[in-house]
């Protein structure tokens, strides 16, 4: 897959962009340098599929480890009509060599999966930019009742945290407290960051675009399990009731604009098989785990107050 393969080429493009100059591939077309800029880091909305006459274009991202370019990094390795065959890291940015091929073998190393759910409107009734700024003004409304999400006072966008409530695994008695912070937003389409702790190590974005006639509605999640706990649970039925979440939520949204039965697509990439059992030390920032200890032990502190008081 895109992620797996481009982690092969991480340590000796990194290498090399410390030193010498990388040729291109003998008998293939030229890769184009994608150095990343702050105005790069657009918008994360997803592109459609890449038509079949379309020309793939083979890629080399040169980055300085930038959080600017870690979003196009996001996007571009998400274009269908672009080919990422090697990462650059400059030496002279943000952080030395060494460091930034470890940071990067992190990050393309923390998603195992990407899932796409689409739903389609009336684009006539339903312009894209119409239906982001509902969905950003109204986003806990479409959630599927049980889980809460508490919205930032200035809105969604960038630089804000949402407080969240959901059960970890499902018909669990205990909800989980953690949040996302909203790493990007504009007219079409915004991006949430999981925190340390979250069941699930993700970006997700939430986009609409014009396909012919129709307004497509997305939801997007590049997305790992935390630790051996989430993973297990994922591996006995919880990444269906993850699914099932956002495609109740595509169909309230849908519904809420006039789709009587709306059609949820669920599209699933592999993009790690690996497991990660070694993350078991990830189980102490846990917010599901503290969750379920701070609810069981709640009756020896309540007695321990009783027997303070008196």
């Amino acid at each position: 897959m895109k992620l797996s393969m481009v982690a092969l080429f991480v340590l000796a493009i990194a290498v090399a962009a410390c030193g010498s100059e990388v040729p291109p591939p003998a008998a293939e077309a030229t890769p184009t340098v994608a150095k990343a800029t702050p105005t790069a880091a657009s918008s994360p909305a997803p592109q459609p599929s890449a038509s079949a006459g379309s020309a793939i274009r083979p890629v080399v991202f040169d980055t300085d480890m930038g959080m600017d370019d870690l979003l196009a990094l996001y996007v571009i390795l998400r274009d269908p009509t672009l080919d990422v065959r090697a990462i650059a890291i400059d030496g002279t940015g943000l952080i030395h060599c060494g460091a930034g091929i470890r940071n990067l073998r992190r990050i393309l190393g923390a998603f195992d999966r990407l899932e796409t759910f689409t739903v389609r409107l009336p684009g006539d009734e339903h312009p894209p930019e119409e239906v982001v700024a509902t969905w950003k003004a109204a986003f806990p409304t479409y959630w599927p009742k049980g889980s809460n999400f508490y919205a930032p006072l200035s809105g969604i966008t960038p630089g804000e945290v949402a407080l969240l409530e959901v059960a970890p695994v499902p018909g669990s008695p205990v909800k989980m407290s953690t949040g996302v912070l909203v790493i990007y937003a504009d007219r079409e389409s915004f991006t949430f960051m999981t925190p340390e702790g979250h069941a699930l190590s993700a970006w997700i974005t939430f986009s609409a675009y014009r396909d012919e006639d129709e307004t497509v509605v997305q939801v997007q999640a590049l997305e790992r399990t935390s630790d051996p706990f989430i993973e297990l649970s994922y591996i006995f039925g919880a990444n269906r009731a993850n699914d099932r979440f956002w495609e109740q939520t595509l169909e309230n949204l849908a519904r809420s604009m006039g789709v009587s039965e709306p059609a949820v697509t669920t599209v699933k990439v592999c993009v790690d098989r690996r497991r990660q059992w070694h993350y078991v030390r990830n189980l102490r920032h846990s917010a599901a785990v503290n969750m379920a200890v701070s609810t069981v032990t709640a009756p020896a502190r309540w007695a321990r107050r009783r027997r303070a008081a008196n």
